[in-house]
């Protein structure tokens, strides 16, 4: 890996934080293949995509219902737009300054995010996820 391959953190800002809450959300309910990606050098319109993979519609249910109630119960963020709650291939959370994409497996496969948004900054999760086999 070179050195311009390395994810970055951002600095802590209250939509970095929103960010975080939101993947820490998404591992407690076994959600895979979690990744942030930091979009403020790529667009005006928000700073970080969420990314995460579900196994069922019910998993990805909880998972999206369980960001809300963290975000907005006890962060005091209001969610500005949800997408794909019916079909639960794909749910989009839109919160202004962040945006989670919670996917089945094969329709993450299909959009790719990270590779559309390729020139996006890897968040590095090391500290904020536990750790694989903890």
């Amino acid at each position: 890996m070179t050195e311009s391959d390395k994810p970055e953190t951002p600095e802590n800002s209250d939509s970095f934080e929103l960010a975080k809450a939101a993947a820490q959300v998404i591992e407690d309910n076994n959600g895979r293949d979690i990744c942030i990606l930091d979009m403020r050098h790529l667009t005006p319109i928000f700073d970080f995509f969420v990314i995460g993979t579900g196994g069922s519609r019910r998993q990805l249910h909880a998972m999206s219902e369980e960001i809300d109630d963290k975000l907005e119960k006890e962060l005091g963020d209001r969610r500005m737009g949800r997408e794909g709650y019916d079909e639960s291939r794909w749910i989009l959370l839109d919160y202004g300054t962040i945006v989670c994409h919670l996917f089945d497996d094969e329709t993450r496969e299909y959009f790719q995010l990270e590779q559309l948004w390729a020139d996006a900054k890897k968040v590095d999760l090391t500290g904020i996820l536990r750790e694989p086999g903890e």
